[in-house]
């Protein structure tokens, strides 16, 4: 995802290394890599233009801060590409954003979003996603199936909305959408529904047909928000349709659909900045919980091959429960000791499969992005099969594992004899590796760095004592993502109670 923008910023990274001072020709070679990477991705050329000179007159014009000064009072030193760097993520940040990616309510309280776009863009898809994201809010959610132009739309709603056990109001065989969404609304204040999502059929901003049926839709309904949803891989084109759209209709905003599959990244990069309209979801995969709130501090550092610390904690939220988090710190807690075994690393792999593809997982772990492009998602599934092709003896004491044991746990798991020993040694290479960071007295590496001793019995690094180095712009990194999205869940679900008692003190 995004892999050319990266390739560009990666280049002007590299040309920038060792350079004493930004100079004209120095900065004007490392724009020259960024503004070949946003033209192959293809962003608008007045976007390109823009942007460039931005940069180059903050990079130009700016007094570049060598010294910066931490929490604890410690100097780090930065260099001139770093500063370069800092600034293309401001810019980018400021390109895409800001973004209020909270839904509008109406006067009662009831989340209301009306989906439009072309045909074949993943209406009812996004539909369902969008249902499912409310529900993990605690709202009771009706779909509306709107679309009565597309053969089997109502039908794939349904199925849809089964999956994740949302109610799907479908109207009567010759029922006008306008209608349907207008008695759809009517169920909803009678049964208590407290977020609707209407999705209607696709078209185009030039049939002035379909357009009015939109607006009779909006005058029946009035929904709180207007998405539009866009496929990324069209690249200019999916701005061109924003335009148009967003010249016909008041949009409060836009679902870009099949990021995963976009290398390019034109899109999500341009479309703020030519049609004023914020993206506020971002579809990342085929599966039904792959929707994420779209975040400009994300998407610029993922652009800048740094990672996407905050996006990944949320990712870990929507995967594990408040005592699947706690168990997963005193995991790790383990494991930064190395005190682990395979049944271990079994569960670490299978905890990031619930995350989403390895791919995406890896683009958002600061210093990973170019390993991202080559990951094979098939090594987890290698892996797994090999580790529980082994006994529980061998998987608590892999140590034990001879040829002849590796022969039959080969046979069992259909892999070749030299890749399990190749898993025993990287297996045992990597729990000598943390023993010697952690310490299992709590005297590995870490505690001879000043400000690292609590790393061994912590669990995670204190992001304090990193402000500065995880990125150029010297913003303090959480690496600890367990126990972040620990204490996120712990509040999310004291606001989540306090609600119900609110509630319960209403019916009284």
């Amino acid at each position: 995802m995004l892999e050319t923008l990266t390739r560009g910023f990666g280049a002007a990274r590299e040309r920038l290394q060792g350079v004493r001072e930004l100079s004209d020709e120095n900065v004007s070679e490392a724009l020259s890599d960024v503004r070949a990477s946003l033209l192959e991705a293809d962003v608008d050329f007045a976007v390109v233009k823009d942007f460039l000179g931005r940069v180059r007159e903050r990079a130009l014009g700016e007094k570049v801060k060598t010294k910066i000064r931490d929490k604890s009072g410690r100097v780090l030193r930065a260099t001139p590409g770093q500063h370069f760097i800092a600034i293309c993520q401001d810019e980018l940040i400021k390109l895409m954003g800001p973004v209020d990616t909270k839904l509008t309510r109406d006067a009662r309280g009831t989340v209301s979003v009306m989906l439009l776009g072309l045909q074949g863009v993943g209406k009812t898809t996004v539909a369902a996603k969008l249902a499912r994201h409310l529900q993990r809010q605690g709202r009771k959610v009706l779909l509306v199936a709107a679309d009565v132009h597309r053969p089997a739309a109502v039908l794939q709603l349904q199925q849809l909305g089964a999956r994740i056990e949302a109610e799907v109001h479908a109207g009567a065989a010759g029922d006008s959408a306008p209608a349907i969404c207008q008695a759809a609304a009517e169920r909803a204040r009678k049964q208590g529904f407290d977020a609707i999502v209407y999705d209607t059929a696709g078209r185009l901003a030039i049939d002035d047909e379909l357009m009015q049926e939109l607006a009779e839709i909006r005058t029946r309904v009035a929904p709180a928000n207007t998405l539009l949803v866009c496929d990324s891989l069209m690249g200019r084109d999916a701005v061109n349709v924003a335009q148009a759209f967003s010249e016909r209709q008041k949009l409060d905003g836009l679902v870009l659909t099949k990021l995963d599959g976009d290398a390019r990244g034109g899109a999500a990069l341009a479309v703020k900045a030519v049609t004023g309209v914020p993206i506020k979801f971002l579809g990342t995969g085929e599966a039904i919980d792959r929707i994420e709130t779209f975040r400009p501090e994300g998407m610029a550092s993922r652009i800048l091959g740094m990672g996407d610390i905050v996006g990944l904690v949320e990712d870990f939220e929507q995967v594990v429960d408040e005592h699947e988090a706690e168990e997963a710190e005193q995991d790790a807690e383990r494991i930064l000791r190395g005190n682990f075994g395979m049944d271990d690393l079994l569960k670490q792999l299978r905890m990031i499969q619930r995350l989403g593809p390895l791919r995406d997982v890896m683009a958002k772990m600061p210093g990973f992005g170019k390993v991202a492009e080559h990951v094979d998602e098939g090594e987890l599934g290698k892996v797994e099969a090999m580790i529980q092709s082994m006994t529980r003896f061998e998987r608590r004491d892999p140590e034990r594992i001879d040829r002849s044991r590796a022969s039959r746990i080969a046979r069992g798991s259909g892999r070749q004899q030299s890749e399990v020993v190749d898993l025993v040694k990287r297996f045992r290479q990597m729990r000598d590796l943390m023993a010697a960071i952690g310490g299992s007295d709590g005297g590995g590496l870490l505690s001879r760095i000043p400000g690292m001793g609590r790393l061994a019995g912590a669990g995670g690094l204190d992001p304090s004592m990193l402000a500065g180095l995880g990125g150029p712009t010297g913003r303090a990194r959480p690496l600890s993502a367990t126990a972040e999205a620990r204490r996120r869940q712990q509040a999310k679900k004291k606001r989540k109670d306090a609600s119900k008692a609110r509630k319960k003190g209403r019916r009284r």
